[in-house]
């Protein structure tokens, strides 16, 4: 089977590359497409690649290419992990809504529009040539905004388009060991938009609720990062741990202050970083270059946040595939040989939440098998999430309809929903400056 990988020149893409060679006789995969537009990028992370796969008998076969179809054409999987405007439209996402006041965090406020505002037309366009080139694939979404640019591409796509991210699944394990609780035994009630979930029940199946046995003790519970970062006396009023990009709404005044205060913002860093990586792999040992840069961008992850918070040094165990290519080689193992597993993921709402309607993509609990993902049955959001949901999946709508219909108006709406905003005229000041900067929204009128 051929799993294609758009954004192949991506910085982590090795990560994807590695879990498959650790698993590839239970996945199936036997060879790799990487597609980008950027051919230098493709060639220093296939470098990377071959040096991973260099001991590794059998290793899943690698080609590049920059054409699309080419790439999408014969793919039973697609895993779409691109960056449109790359790391330097992040890097003015960030730049410009902290000119005007406000946080531009990649996935979350004024930058996670700008972001969605460039990067959903060019998810569509994906989707729709998946949709005829290769039809029975699977389409696995790590490109942020995550549960944004997932509902874009089931436009096209339907249900044969999953979003993944390793936020909820980190934070449920965190939880479940720190309890010693064995997770086939406990039935989780998590729910919300990716980058805006919670943890609010951790329901034994023969048995009581084990979440408010963990939230009040103290102690345990600042074993978690979560805990370290919103703190415990937070979490009990919520009754609920808040996935970890919350902290950007319930701290925002201080989330604000620290990015301001430090020396460069977080695109900025991972660009000179890059820049210096990339460098060093087609000069050196490939592997090793690129070890050293992954390892700085784990041990710097919002670093502000758990500054401001105290909160410490980040939990990481490099030594297995824990992360988002975690949970893309389970989504897939699942899909390929009918081996049911649970997995929180993005998929459309089907009236898991009353709040939204059935074609919402939200994130939650599936069941993953060969007919696809199936969300699980939740206890309603917990109420004090209700209206930030709604709020975000407002933005999120009007950001699909200024695709739609390149309607400035619609992209400042999507702005001025956005709680971290919540004011029409910066909203307007934000997608007029955006829009100077970045070509991507020259659509925009």
């Amino acid at each position: 089977m051929r799993l294609t990988i758009l954004g192949g020149g991506g910085f982590r893409v090795p990560l994807v590359y590695r879990a498959l060679l650790a698993d590839r006789r239970r996945t199936g995969i036997t060879e790799v497409m990487l597609h980008d537009v950027d051919p230098g990028r493709l060639d220093a992370i296939g470098r990377v690649l071959a040096a991973q796969a260099r001991d590794v008998p059998d290793a899943p076969a690698v080609g590049t290419t920059t054409d699309l179809d080419t790439a999408v054409t014969g793919a039973a999987f697609v895993f779409c992990a691109v960056r449109v405007g790359g790391l330097r439209g992040r890097v003015t996402d960030e730049r410009v809504a902290l000119s005007l006041g406000v946080l531009g965090q990649e996935t979350v406020g004024a930058g996670g529009i700008s972001y969605g505002l460039r990067t959903v037309p060019v998810a569509r366009h994906i989707a729709a040539r998946v949709a005829h080139l290769a039809p029975e694939a699977w389409t696995i979404n790590f490109t942020n905004p995550a549960g944004l640019v997932t509902e874009a591409m089931a436009t096209h796509l339907g249900d044969r388009v999953i979003g993944i991210c390793d936020s909820p699944a980190g934070l449920v394990d965190r939880a479940l060991g720190a309890l010693g609780a064995d997770r086939a035994s406990v039935h989780i009630d998590y729910a919300g938009l990716n980058h805006l979930g919670w943890l609010y029940g951790m329901r034994q199946l023969s048995g009581p609720d084990l979440l408010p046995g963990l939230l009040a003790d103290k102690a345990l519970l600042e074993t978690l990062e979560e805990g370290r970062l919103f703190g415990a006396a937070h979490l009990r009023d919520l009754g609920a741990i808040p996935n970890e990009y919350l902290h950007y709404y319930y701290d925002s005044a201080g989330t604000l202050a620290a990015v301001r205060d430090a020396p460069q913002t977080r695109g900025a860093f991972l660009l000179e970083q890059q820049h210096r990586c990339y460098a060093e792999i087609s000069a050196g040992d490939p592997l090793e270059a690129w070890l050293a840069a992954w390892r700085e961008r784990e041990a710097t992850y919002m670093a502000e946040n758990r500054e401001l918070a105290g909160a410490g040094e980040r939990d990481h165990d490099e030594s297995r595939p824990a992360g988002y290519e975690g949970v893309a080689l389970a989504v897939m193992r699942a899909l390929a040989h009918d081996e049911p597993a649970t997995l929180i993921l993005n998929v459309r709402n089907r009236g898991t939440l009353g709040i939204l309607d059935d074609d919402a993509v939200v994130e939650v609990p599936c069941t993953v098998d060969a007919r696809g993902a199936a969300p699980h049955r939740v206890a309603p959001l917990p109420g004090h999430g209700v209206s930030l949901v709604r709020a975000v999946k407002s933005a999120e709508r009007a950001v699909l309809e200024a695709v739609a219909t390149g309607s400035r108006s619609a992209a400042v709406r999507a702005m001025a929903a956005h709680p971290l905003i919540a004011s029409e005229p910066v909203a307007r000041r934000l997608i007029d400056a955006y829009r100077a900067e970045l070509p991507g929204l020259a659509y925009l009128r």
